[in-house]
């Protein structure tokens, strides 16, 4: 049984603004189904006995103080902006995509 459709691609690419041709469409249906199959034998291993990682490797992380430093005044944060309003760089609407 497949665990992902054609429509759901279609739709996953809507999302991405990515325009797929039938072709790609049907490719990635087969790709992301395997990566998908792959995912649930991942889920089925047990790793309880496993310690949560967020590397492969050991690595020790030298963090300096999250303390303000010096900054821009906003006349010269926003010399190159394209558009500003005031003080406030000024960027296009969001516009939502219709159902």
């Amino acid at each position: 049984m497949a665990r992902i459709s054609e429509a759901e691609v279609r739709e996953t690419a809507l999302l991405a603004r990515l325009q797929l041709s039938d072709e790609e469409v049907a490719r990635m249906t087969v790709e992301l189904d395997a990566i998908l199959g792959y995912m649930e034998t991942l889920g089925k291993l047990d790793v309880a006995d496993v310690p949560p990682t967020t590397h492969a490797v050991p690595m020790e992380l030298r963090l300096r103080a999250d303390e303000p430093g010096p900054h821009l005044p906003p006349q010269e944060a926003l010399a190159d902006a394209p558009r500003r309003q005031d003080d406030y760089f000024e960027v296009p609407k969001i516009i939502e995509v219709g159902e």
